[in-house]
Protein backbone atom coordinates (compact mmCIF):
# COMPACT_ATOMS: atom_id res chain seq x y z
CA UNK A 1 0.00 0.00 0.00
CA UNK A 2 1.38 3.18 -0.99
CA UNK A 3 0.53 7.05 0.53
CA UNK A 4 -0.32 9.98 -1.29
CA UNK A 5 -0.83 13.16 -0.45
CA UNK A 6 -2.97 15.80 -2.36
CA UNK A 7 -3.65 19.53 -1.48
CA UNK A 8 -6.35 21.03 -2.34
CA UNK A 9 -7.58 24.78 -2.36
CA UNK A 10 -11.41 25.38 -2.21
CA UNK A 11 -13.76 27.61 -4.05
CA UNK A 12 -14.69 28.45 -0.57
CA UNK A 13 -13.77 28.85 2.61
CA UNK A 14 -16.44 28.86 4.71
CA UNK A 15 -16.05 25.65 6.83
CA UNK A 16 -19.66 23.88 5.90
CA UNK A 17 -18.61 23.91 2.34
CA UNK A 18 -14.95 22.84 3.35
CA UNK A 19 -16.73 19.92 5.36
CA UNK A 20 -18.45 18.97 2.21
CA UNK A 21 -15.54 19.13 0.29
CA UNK A 22 -14.14 16.21 2.76
CA UNK A 23 -17.27 14.19 2.51
CA UNK A 24 -16.48 14.55 -1.60
CA UNK A 25 -12.74 13.55 -1.26
CA UNK A 26 -13.58 10.47 1.24
CA UNK A 27 -15.92 9.37 -1.63
CA UNK A 28 -13.94 9.56 -4.55
CA UNK A 29 -11.19 8.06 -3.20
CA UNK A 30 -12.86 5.32 -2.01
CA UNK A 31 -14.96 5.23 -5.02
CA UNK A 32 -10.63 4.47 -6.75
CA UNK A 33 -10.30 1.70 -4.50
CA UNK A 34 -8.12 3.93 -1.58
CA UNK A 35 -8.55 4.86 1.54
CA UNK A 36 -8.78 8.63 3.20
CA UNK A 37 -6.27 8.79 6.08
CA UNK A 38 -6.29 12.12 7.06
CA UNK A 39 -6.95 15.98 5.84
CA UNK A 40 -5.99 18.63 8.26
CA UNK A 41 -7.48 21.60 6.79
CA UNK A 42 -5.69 25.13 7.57
CA UNK A 43 -7.10 27.88 9.45
CA UNK A 44 -9.91 29.72 7.65
CA UNK A 45 -10.27 26.54 5.28
CA UNK A 46 -7.80 28.19 2.90
CA UNK A 47 -6.07 25.48 2.02
CA UNK A 48 -6.56 21.26 3.06
CA UNK A 49 -3.93 18.76 3.04
CA UNK A 50 -5.00 15.00 2.28
CA UNK A 51 -3.32 11.73 2.81
CA UNK A 52 -5.38 8.79 1.16
CA UNK A 53 -3.53 4.92 0.65
CA UNK A 54 -3.89 3.26 -2.06
CA UNK A 55 -2.96 -0.49 -3.35
CA UNK A 56 -2.16 0.58 -6.74
CA UNK A 57 -2.11 3.80 -8.47
CA UNK A 58 -3.53 7.06 -6.81
CA UNK A 59 -7.04 8.34 -8.20
CA UNK A 60 -6.70 11.68 -10.09
CA UNK A 61 -9.39 14.30 -9.03
CA UNK A 62 -11.24 16.72 -10.83
CA UNK A 63 -11.57 19.80 -9.18
CA UNK A 64 -14.47 21.13 -10.36
CA UNK A 65 -16.39 17.85 -9.30
CA UNK A 66 -15.03 18.84 -5.58
CA UNK A 67 -15.97 22.50 -5.44
CA UNK A 68 -12.22 23.70 -6.03
CA UNK A 69 -10.27 26.14 -7.01
CA UNK A 70 -6.97 23.83 -7.37
CA UNK A 71 -6.17 20.59 -6.70
CA UNK A 72 -2.37 19.08 -6.47
CA UNK A 73 -1.87 15.47 -6.54
CA UNK A 74 -1.64 12.99 -6.41
CA UNK A 75 2.58 13.12 -5.21
CA UNK A 76 3.62 9.87 -3.33
CA UNK A 77 4.63 10.43 0.12
CA UNK A 78 6.28 8.57 2.66
CA UNK A 79 5.12 8.49 6.96
CA UNK A 80 8.15 9.59 9.11
CA UNK A 81 8.13 9.29 12.79
CA UNK A 82 4.73 7.49 13.26
CA UNK A 83 3.18 4.39 12.47
CA UNK A 84 0.41 4.28 9.87
CA UNK A 85 -1.98 1.38 12.15
CA UNK A 86 -1.83 3.96 14.90
CA UNK A 87 -2.63 6.64 12.94
CA UNK A 88 -5.48 5.44 11.11
CA UNK A 89 -7.21 4.03 14.71
CA UNK A 90 -6.85 7.23 16.52
CA UNK A 91 -6.91 9.61 13.52
CA UNK A 92 -5.35 12.34 15.88
CA UNK A 93 -5.46 16.14 15.28
CA UNK A 94 -2.64 18.62 14.95
CA UNK A 95 -2.74 22.40 15.77
CA UNK A 96 -0.02 23.07 13.22
CA UNK A 97 1.74 21.96 10.00
CA UNK A 98 4.69 23.21 8.79
CA UNK A 99 5.78 22.98 4.70
CA UNK A 100 9.71 22.79 4.63
CA UNK A 101 10.83 23.03 0.57
CA UNK A 102 13.61 20.54 0.58
CA UNK A 103 16.72 21.83 -0.94
CA UNK A 104 17.86 20.33 -4.38
CA UNK A 105 20.52 18.31 -3.31
CA UNK A 106 18.99 16.26 -0.28
CA UNK A 107 18.08 12.24 -0.92
CA UNK A 108 15.53 10.65 1.27
CA UNK A 109 18.43 8.88 2.73
CA UNK A 110 20.09 11.79 4.12
CA UNK A 111 17.34 12.98 5.19
CA UNK A 112 15.98 10.19 7.02
CA UNK A 113 19.66 10.15 8.92
CA UNK A 114 19.44 14.26 9.83
CA UNK A 115 15.73 13.69 11.08
CA UNK A 116 16.70 10.44 13.06
CA UNK A 117 19.45 12.41 14.49
CA UNK A 118 17.75 16.01 15.00
CA UNK A 119 14.52 14.55 16.61
CA UNK A 120 15.74 13.81 19.83
CA UNK A 121 16.14 17.53 20.48
CA UNK A 122 12.87 18.22 20.36
CA UNK A 123 12.61 17.49 24.16
CA UNK A 124 14.36 20.98 24.44
CA UNK A 125 11.45 22.40 23.75
CA UNK A 126 8.30 20.44 25.99
CA UNK A 127 5.52 22.38 25.02
CA UNK A 128 5.86 21.03 21.48
CA UNK A 129 4.74 17.37 20.11
CA UNK A 130 5.83 16.84 17.33
CA UNK A 131 3.15 14.21 15.41
CA UNK A 132 4.35 13.07 12.56
CA UNK A 133 5.54 14.17 8.68
CA UNK A 134 4.92 13.01 4.96
CA UNK A 135 8.06 13.27 3.23
CA UNK A 136 7.29 13.76 -0.72
CA UNK A 137 9.06 10.91 -2.36
CA UNK A 138 10.16 13.16 -5.16
CA UNK A 139 12.08 15.51 -2.49
CA UNK A 140 10.20 18.62 -3.39
CA UNK A 141 9.17 18.89 0.16
CA UNK A 142 7.80 17.81 3.65
CA UNK A 143 4.78 18.53 5.70
CA UNK A 144 5.28 18.47 10.08
CA UNK A 145 2.64 18.21 12.09
CA UNK A 146 2.57 19.46 15.66
CA UNK A 147 0.63 19.54 18.74
CA UNK A 148 1.80 23.13 20.47
CA UNK A 149 -0.01 26.20 22.19
CA UNK A 150 1.03 28.28 19.27
CA UNK A 151 3.04 29.37 16.22
CA UNK A 152 6.13 30.68 18.25
CA UNK A 153 6.65 27.56 20.16
CA UNK A 154 6.37 25.57 16.68
CA UNK A 155 9.06 28.11 15.62
CA UNK A 156 11.27 26.88 18.84
CA UNK A 157 10.64 23.81 17.68
CA UNK A 158 11.84 24.20 14.85
CA UNK A 159 15.10 26.34 15.61
CA UNK A 160 16.05 23.07 18.29
CA UNK A 161 16.09 20.99 15.48
CA UNK A 162 17.69 23.18 13.04
CA UNK A 163 15.02 22.73 10.52
CA UNK A 164 13.71 25.32 8.46
CA UNK A 165 10.16 26.90 7.88
CA UNK A 166 8.95 28.17 4.37
CA UNK A 167 5.22 28.20 5.67
CA UNK A 168 3.30 27.34 8.72
CA UNK A 169 -0.29 26.77 8.61
CA UNK A 170 -2.55 26.92 12.25
CA UNK A 171 -5.13 23.83 11.81
CA UNK A 172 -8.71 24.29 12.07
CA UNK A 173 -10.22 21.20 14.48
CA UNK A 174 -12.52 18.90 12.89
CA UNK A 175 -15.35 20.10 10.75
CA UNK A 176 -18.90 19.46 10.69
Amino acid sequence: MTLYLYEITPDSTDAAAAGQLLKALDAEIAGGGGELIEAQVTAQSRRIFAIAEFGQDATALDATQLAAATISGPHQVRLVGADLSVLKATRPQAGYLVEWDLPADLDMESYLARKKANAPKYADVPEVQFLRTYVREDMDKCLCFYDAPDEAAVRRARDAVSTPIDRLHGLDGPLP
